[in-house]
């Protein structure tokens, strides 16, 4: 019992210093990109899973913080809480429910869980050290929870953050910082890069929107319909087959392997030619767009393919 009172308080303590560390920052694709994940994902599900997921889903969870203790939520964060259920009981909206937990500061915990911010520098400056947990060790946690877990509540929490999490560690951006002289902690994931000239203000919030092509959602951060999200992941996928080699669908649980591709595109691609103040050319969000739509898509398949997995 002292050992996992240890483990709490540590795993606390390490926590409540990430929240400190970061500045407000971006969560994730929008909840357009999220919603094309997930309209990709459950178009392929099996019927078992299909049958599975409604029963989750169905629940109204109370939610449990990371290290498996049960918040003390005030009334107006219970309010919050299920608010934000009752608008996602489907399986594409419950894809921004994560998202919708960031106005609950009891909840603060699982904020850096939604990245793993792996550190490279342009300019030789010293690398920080990548701090955990994050969103592999969190999809891992979770996927056990989902398998083994004989509470519905807790599955049903697990299935939720599965749907998001997934599509998360597709977006270049929550698996990458860039670590220079001007940001010897990183850039947050571009979130402190300034950009000109697209909508958005930070270089992390254009490819949550896809570089502008994703769905955008309405008045008071409601999301878009969900013609709009089939009409955008239909697509997605039409442009990203689910043939392309490195898929690796039978693989559906290799989480870093997805967030060493996300690093990778974000040097070679998102941070390519931009520097805090840019313009992004035409050729930039041209090619942007294109590999965040291909992100979707295979956010999507692999999400499918995991869950396939579980409830084939």
């Amino acid at each position: 019992m002292q050992r996992i009172r240890l483990f709490r308080t540590t795993m606390a303590l390490g926590v409540a210093c990430l929240i400190l560390w970061m500045p407000s920052i971006s969560l994730g694709w929008g909840a357009g990109g999220h919603m094309m994940v997930a309209k990709v994902a459950f178009d392929r599900l099996s019927p078992h899973a299909k049958t599975e997921v409604a029963k989750l889903l169905a629940i109204k969870v109370k939610v449990k913080l990371p290290d498996g203790t049960q918040p003390t939520l005030s009334a107006k964060s219970k309010g919050l809480l299920a608010a934000a259920t009752a608008k996602s009981k489907d399986f594409v909206n419950a894809a921004h429910w994560p998202d919708d937990l960031r106005p609950i500061t009891e909840l603060d915990p699982f904020k850096p869980l939604h990245f793993i911010d792996t550190a490279f520098s342009d300019d030789g400056t010293a690398l920080p050290t990548l701090p955990t947990p994050d969103i592999v060790t969190e999809l891992n946690r979770d996927v056990d929870i989902l398998k083994n877990s004989t509470d519905d509540n807790a599955r049903a929490e697990a299935l939720r953050f599965i749907i998001h999490f997934v599509g998360d560690v597709h977006q270049p951006l929550h698996c990458a910082t860039r670590v220079s002289s001007a940001n010897p902690q990183g850039d947050r994931g571009g979130n402190l890069v300034t950009i000109k000239g697209v909508g958005p203000k930070n270089l992390h919030s254009y490819w949550d929107g896809g570089l502008s092509t994703f769905p955008p959602g309405g008045p008071n951060f409601a999301p878009p319909s969900l013609a709009a999200v089939a009409a955008a992941a239909k697509k997605a996928v039409a442009a990203n087959p689910d043939t392309a080699p490195g898929l690796n669908l039978n693989d559906p649980t290799n989480f870093q392997s997805w967030a060493d591709e996300s690093f990778k595109l974000a040097k070679d691609v998102a941070y390519k030619g931009i520097k805090s103040g840019s313009t992004p050319s035409t050729a930039y969000r041209t090619n942007g767009a294109k590999v965040a739509n291909q992100r979707v898509a295979w956010g999507g398949y692999r999400l499918a393919a995991l869950l396939n997995s579980i409830w084939p």
